[in-house]
């Protein structure tokens, strides 16, 4: 659904995006991931042509993103970038009329987007008496309502409560099975976690990673818990190869293998160091992230 060729953006002397080729297959949910300030925004807008590359080449939908192809384009995306578009003093209704108006929408078209959202009961409020929440329910209508074959969100959950981010999970996951390719940015790993299918992970401007989650995790070797009667002992005979600590009576071990950990088991039970369970850490997406931009000195 998207691919882009060195893609580039440099503000004077600093490079805000540097070389990222981005690989976004149709029909997922492609979680983009990083910190703040890593970039995520600026490509996004840049896919959206609202700004212009210093380098690099957008190919979406098959088709190079350009001045003579833009509109035809973007009649095919949905998107939602920073806040939601609408006006404060109309009702949710009025708004959906003006973008059905601008759009050139049938009335079929207005209603299954605010059907798809869940906001059928609130239409009658003014935009300005929504909650948070609500306001990026009706951006999201907005941004459905021309049936994209894409679309692209730039933090979408930015402010929103628990209850108001688990929404946006659901209605994301339900965009994805109807067949739209969802493009979306955040900082929140775990949320993302739970929702995308492929990961981009980019880091000052450059893609860290590019892959399914299995692949992401497939990266990292999660720590090796040794619970033990003698942890000191078993400690400071692991220590001679391996990074290891203490956590109450488990000994926690890092960087081994499933090799290397047998070699250490069968070292304790050689000294006589009695093991009550082996097992490995659980992992988060945060972990493997936090992993993945040590290594790259991030």
């Amino acid at each position: 659904m998207i691919i882009t060729h060195d893609l580039g953006k440099t503000y004077g002397n600093r490079a805000v995006v540097d070389g990222l080729d981005l690989r976004v297959p149709e029909g997922c949910v492609y979680g983009f991931l990083g910190p703040n300030g890593s970039g995520k925004s600026t490509t996004m807008k840049m896919l959206l042509s609202l700004v212009r590359p210093t380098s690099g080449e957008i190919h979406i939908m098959g088709r190079p993103m350009r001045r003579s192809t833009r509109r035809e384009l973007l009649g095919h995306i949905g998107s939602l970038i920073e806040s939601p578009p609408a006006y404060g003093h109309l009702t949710g209704r009025e708004n959906m009329r003006l973008v059905q108006r601008l759009l050139d929408l049938t009335d079929n078209q207005v209603t299954q987007a605010v059907r798809t959202v869940r906001l059928r009961d609130h239409l009658e409020k003014k935009v300005r008496d929504y909650s948070l929440g609500m306001k990026q329910r009706l951006g999201l209508a907005m941004a459905l309502a021309r049936e994209p074959r894409l679309l692209i969100l730039d933090e979408p959950t930015n402010g929103l409560d628990p209850a108001g981010i688990e929404e946006i999970r659901r209605l994301l996951t339900k965009v994805a099975d109807d067949g739209t390719t969802v493009m979306v940015s955040s900082h929140l790993l775990g949320e993302i976690d739970r929702t995308a299918t492929v990961l981009g992970i980019l880091g000052n401007g450059r893609m860290l990673f590019q892959g399914t989650r299995d692949e992401l995790f497939a990266r990292s070797v999660p720590d090796v818990l040794v619970d033990t009667s003698e942890p000191q002992r078993a400690a400071a005979l692991t220590a001679r190869w391996h990074t290891s600590r203490l956590d109450g009576a488990t000994v926690r071990l890092s960087g081994l293998d499933d090799k290397a950990t047998a070699g250490v088991v069968s070292l304790l039970v050689h000294e006589d160091i009695e093991i009550h369970g082996v097992r490995r850490d659980s992992q988060s997406l945060e972990d493997v992230f936090m992993d993945l931009t040590e290594e790259r000195g991030l």
